[in-house]
């Protein structure tokens, strides 16, 4: 199964999807903030990353704008996780180089979706 990375700094919102996560068989890491995230990104090897937007230390935005330019991380499968759901915010994840974007309370089945459809074409690539 794959490995997943979450980066979110609140631990609710860590604790339900990694325990959701490992129940359906995937590995899964856990970063608190942005730079905790890029540096377990390139450690760790995830085939896809949560990332949370609102962090400490780096946000979302600014992480995975590095992981997109750095070559050993830039075809990790990057999700935008965020309470934000203004229109000019999904386009601000998409413009960081999110591959896809998921509004906060996380629906379980439709993320579950996403990770699916994303792993599936970074499988085939």
């Amino acid at each position: 199964m794959a490995k997943v990375l979450l980066v979110e700094d609140q631990e609710d919102n860590r604790d339900m999807p990694s325990r959701r996560l490992n129940k359906l068989g995937y590995e899964v890491a856990i970063a608190v903030d942005g730079a905790e995230g890029v540096e377990m990104a390139k450690s760790e090897a995830p085939d896809l990353i949560l990332m949370d937007m609102s962090l400490p230390v780096m946000d979302g935005w600014e992480a995975t704008r590095i992981l997109k330019a750095d070559d050993g991380t830039r075809s990790i499968p990057v999700v935008a996780l965020t309470a934000h759901a203004m229109s000019t915010d999904r386009e601000k994840a998409f413009e960081a180089g999110c591959d896809a974007y998921e509004t906060k309370p996380v629906e379980l089945p439709r993320l579950l979706e996403t990770m699916q459809k994303l792993l599936d074409g970074a499988a085939a690539s």
